[in-house]
């Protein structure tokens, strides 16, 4: 097992506390947040059970995914139509131009802060 390997590979979670795995080598059973939101479940309030470790090569630190148990995870919640509108609002708000105040139909840019059409008068009016 080359070195990278063995600094992240801790089954019984004596070095770094709980179960540790190398990237892309965990147990079935486990998965990450995004694993069980994809299957439709969330961790629901269960404590971190083990994690998986990539030693970085640039800067020699490790990145840490953690896994929860499959059995325990619950559910997700589904969407209240109070949400639904409050999540519409919020992307009204990211559409609107604060200059021109249009909904672009795109998220502006927080670079900008301003819709394309605004950005082009803008640098035509400073050439």
């Amino acid at each position: 097992m080359p070195s990278a390997y063995a600094k992240c590979f801790d089954p019984n979670g004596a070095r770094y506390g709980i179960p540790t795995y190398p990237w892309r080598m965990a147990p079935d059973g486990y998965a990450t947040r995004r694993q069980l939101r994809a299957r439709g479940l969330r961790p629901g309030g269960q404590p971190v059970a083990a994690q998986l470790m990539r030693i970085n090569r640039r800067c020699n630190t490790p990145r840490v995914a953690y896994l929860y148990r499959e059995d325990l995870a619950k559910p997700v919640r589904p969407m209240t139509s109070r949400k639904w509108g409050a999540l519409a609002l919020a992307m009204l708000a990211r559409r609107t131009c604060p200059r021109c105040r249009m909904d672009v139909g795109y998220c502006i840019p927080r670079s900008y802060g301003i819709c394309g059409l605004c950005v082009a008068a803008e640098e035509q009016r400073s050439a």
